[in-house]
């Protein structure tokens, strides 16, 4: 009787054991983003990988912005007997290895962040919602825009000389930053050759922002980005400086919805105007 109660015990004990060993696995298919690796001691009990979806992000000032595009949610729980990080922790381990990478802290309120990432010609979007023992992650990937016929020299001065001003795309920087990016430079090199060809030619050179964020910092945003392309005009292709006069106007302008991402792309430009 005694032998077959050990025996009991022991198969209990076994399986208790198994339990709690299953409770600390991750679910079936989980797995981490591979911009972050999880929080020591946690395990994934929900996973969501979408080829497209739309996710709606907390962005500046908490006004909330539709993201499409890859989508990932992943939530994580704390092992049992572990200790509990809390929240804030949580958020910022997530946002300092984020930051290490390029990414950008765009809105922080309570148990929520939200994190954009520009990296090799993709812009990641992560919200974090942390409590003390459990956190979830939703990540959307968006491709960044790109503008597959960058406007010629010729194109430019066709549409200034009949409507006085000129949209130019192909001039990227990343969110919130005002310095021109590598890939700019044929867009650059095409408005150079539009001030060359015509010596008489003055603009004023418009920088344009969607209307993601709060007005003051994008009109400081879409001046300095015009800036930015009048110095790369003057400093990189000789043009004089006189011929340009800097302006930003944020979003005052836009030449479409910014209610949708395809939009606000649209409306993220620099113009520029026939003096």
């Amino acid at each position: 009787m005694k032998k077959a109660l050990t025996v009991i015990f022991s198969l209990v004990f076994v399986m208790v054991s198994y339990a709690f060993s299953q409770a600390d696995q991750d679910i079936k298919g989980g797995k981490d983003h591979p911009l972050l690796s999880r929080m020591p001691d946690f395990r994934i009990v929900g996973y969501l990988d979408k080829d497209f979806e739309s996710n709606t992000f907390y962005a500046k000032d908490g006004k909330r912005t539709p993201i499409e595009g890859h989508y990932y949610q992943i939530r994580y729980f704390l092992n049992k007997g572990a200790v509990q990080p809390g929240a804030l922790k949580i958020i910022r381990n997530i946002q300092d290895a984020l930051k290490k990478i390029g990414g950008e802290v765009i809105y922080e309120g309570g148990r929520h962040s939200t994190i954009v990432i520009q990296k090799d010609g993709m812009e990641t979007w992560v919200a974090v919602e942390a409590f003390a023992g459990e956190y979830t992650l939703t990540i959307v990937e968006k491709e960044t825009m790109k503008q597959e016929v960058v406007a010629n020299a010729e194109a430019m001065g066709s549409d200034i000389n009949a409507t006085g001003h000129v949209s130019v795309y192909g001039i990227y920087f990343d969110t919130g930053k005002s310095e021109i990016k590598p890939e700019s430079n044929a867009a650059i090199s095409e408005i150079a050759k539009l001030l060359g060809n015509d010596g008489s030619l003055k603009v004023y050179v418009v920088g344009h922002t969607d209307n993601v964020g709060a007005i003051d910092s994008n009109m400081k945003l879409s001046k300095d980005r015009a800036n930015a392309v009048v110095n790369a005009l003057s400093g990189k292709h000789g043009i004089a400086a006189v011929r340009l006069k800097p302006y930003g106007v944020a979003s005052l302008s836009p030449v479409a919805s910014n209610d949708t991402e395809d939009g606000r792309a649209k409306n993220r430009r620099v113009e520029l105007v026939k003096q």
